[in-house]
């Protein structure tokens, strides 16, 4: 794997049709998307998922306040972990969104999306904005990212030093680079000027709510920003070993030449890190995104569906499934080689094939923008 820097140059590309450039998204077209009389949902089951599981997130997120406010450790921790996971869950509904995986219509998933957008704290872009960078990841197959985080650190020694500090700490530091970025550039840099008036928006309208924790109660706020670190550990745990793509720093709408990243190289350079095999339904935890190899063979497959596909393409072993103990072992070992590495490690193939696999950073769909 290799890191690459092309110019920040924009090319004049068009978007990204919903579903173009991509053999999982085949059999749904922009002239379906446009037919006023599609239903909300697919059937009933998808009706039933996505309805209990934005009851869950919402429900989780905002119960969490009231439970991190009391005078009660135990209520504090649930709390914590409630808030935690209702912004995982969004994050990753955010995801299938971005593949129309939620609702029939485009509109119903944008709506979803920015919904789901404003709960997991990345609200500063627009949904559009996630999705066409994710739908490239998919067409281009290569973790493209808009933010040269690694040039920074080249050109900045000590900002290097302190992030890698952190992270040998256990805080998230890198992750926290990430997200930061997508709210000062627009202020910074010209041509992110047209992102401003959004990012600004949401800046003082969360900072307000931030402040009006606080008043209501420091402890909430306190243990709120504890919840978003946990937040960007799972996610950064779950992104940084599912691939061994090319990683290019671009502007958002610049090509990147396939050059034989075919099929072929997407499965073989694609991974899954199961929460269980033995017991499936806690993958529901992170609502089966470590079903990857799954996802990325049939994209528009929504969530619900990725168990069965899984076992309908690799039957009940896959060398591509990384075990949860090797790679939580090796991310804690690699934690701080993570930060600057420009390799992601190579994987090998029996007992202890994720110990060479150092990761990625930088790679979240909520921060490649």
């Amino acid at each position: 794997m290799a890191v690459r820097v092309l110019q920040e140059k924009c090319v004049s590309v068009p978007a990204l049709p919903p579903f173009a450039g991509h053999a999982g998204f085949a059999g749904m077209n922009t002239a379906e998307i446009s037919q006023p009389a599609r239903p909300l949902f697919r059937d009933r089951t998808a009706a039933t998922a996505t309805s209990l599981v934005l009851a869950w997130t919402g429900a989780a997120w905002l119960g969490s306040f009231g439970l991190m406010a009391a005078r009660s450790i135990p209520l504090n921790v649930l709390g914590v972990l409630l808030c935690a996971h209702g912004m995982v869950l969004a994050a990753y509904l955010i995801h299938e969104a971005a593949h129309q995986n939620l609702c029939g219509t485009a509109r119903a998933n944008r709506w979803v999306g920015e919904a789901m957008n404003f709960i997991a704290g990345s609200c500063y872009a627009s949904f559009e904005r996630i999705r066409h960078m994710h739908i490239r990841h998919h067409c281009e197959r290569a973790d493209l990212t808009c933010f040269d985080f690694k040039g920074l650190m080249q050109r900045r020694p000590r900002l290097r030093r302190l992030l890698q500090g952190l992270e040998w700490a256990y805080i998230p530091a890198t992750e926290i680079l990430m997200h930061l970025q997508i709210v000062w550039l627009p202020f910074l840099q010209r041509t992110r000027r047209r992102q401003l008036p959004r990012a600004a928006a949401m800046l003082v309208l969360r900072m307000a709510l931030l402040i009006t924790l606080g008043v209501w109660s420091p402890r909430a706020l306190l243990l709120y920003c504890v919840a978003l670190l946990l937040m960007l550990h799972v996610l950064n745990f779950f992104d940084a070993f599912h691939h061994t793509f090319e990683q290019y720093f671009v502007a958002a709408d610049q090509p990147v030449p396939l050059a034989g990243r075919d099929r072929q190289y997407e499965d073989s350079h694609t991974y899954s890190n199961l929460i269980s095999q033995r017991f499936p339904w806690l993958n529901l935890l992170t609502l089966n995104f470590g079903y990857h190899n799954a996802h990325h063979r049939r994209p528009s497959v929504p969530w619900y569906r990725l168990p069965a596909l899984h076992r309908q393409l690799y039957g009940g072993q896959s060398l591509a499934v990384m075990p949860l103990h090797e790679l939580l072992r090796t991310w804690r070992r690699h934690r701080v080689a993570r930060v600057t590495s420009d390799d992601y490690g190579i994987p090998g193939q029996g007992p202890g094939r994720a110990d060479g696999f150092i990761g990625a950073h930088g790679v979240s769909f909520l921060t490649v923008i």
